[in-house]
C-alpha cells in the first residue's frame, strides 16, 4: 500500500459525520438511493448533475459516473460497494481522486421517519482538512437533495 492510501490518525480526525431526519419510511429513503433513476437526480452538491456509466448495487459491485459541474467541468468518479445491508446500510469505497470511504446508514425512527447518517472517512486528517471547505457544504447539499427526491419516490 502506498503512503497516499495509508490510514493515519483516529477515525474522528479523518471523518465528517452528517445526519438528517427524513420524513419518510426507511424503505422509501433507501429506494431514493438504490434506484439509479432517483439517485442520479440528487447525488452531488447543488448545481451538479450526474451521468451513470455503471451502477451495480451489490457487495463488490462498481459504480462509475461523471458529475457535471456548474462550471462546465466533468468530474469522473469510481466507487466500489464494499458492504450492502439493504435497506439499512451501504458502504462505498471511493477509489479515484481523493480516496475516502462513505458509510450511509438508514435508521428507522418513530412516526415513519428515517435518520440518515452520512459518515465520510478519509485516509488522513490532513486530507480531511484540505478539502473540508468544500466537502462540509457539499455533504449537506447531498442530504438536502436526497430529502427533496424522497418526496418523488412512490410509496
Amino acid at each position: 500500500m502506498s503512503n497516499a492510501n495509508a490510514k493515519t490518525g483516529p477515525i474522528e480526525a479523518r471523518s465528517f459525520l452528517h445526519t438528517r431526519l427524513v420524513d419518510a419510511p426507511r424503505e422509501r429513503v433507501f429506494r431514493a438511493f438504490s434506484d439509479p433513476a432517483h439517485l442520479a437526480k440528487w447525488w452531488g452538491p447543488n448545481g451538479f448533475s450526474s451521468t451513470f456509466e455503471t451502477f451495480d448495487l451489490r457487495k463488490d459491485g462498481h459504480w462509475k459516473f461523471v458529475m457535471h459541474g456548474p462550471d462546465g467541468k466533468n468530474y469522473p468518479n469510481e466507487n466500489v460497494f464494499t458492504e450492502l445491508e439493504a435497506p439499512r446500510r451501504v458502504v462505498i469505497d471511493h477509489i479515484d481522486g481523493h480516496h475516502f470511504v462513505l458509510t450511509i446508514e438508514f435508521i428507522e425512527e418513530a412516526d415513519g421517519k428515517t435518520l440518515v447518517q452520512w459518515l465520510q472517512t478519509f485516509d488522513s486528517a490532513e486530507e480531511r482538512e484540505r478539502i473540508a471547505v468544500f466537502v462540509i457544504e457539499a455533504n449537506e447539499h447531498n442530504l438536502d437533495r436526497l430529502e427533496a427526491e424522497v418526496k418523488k419516490v412512490l410509496p
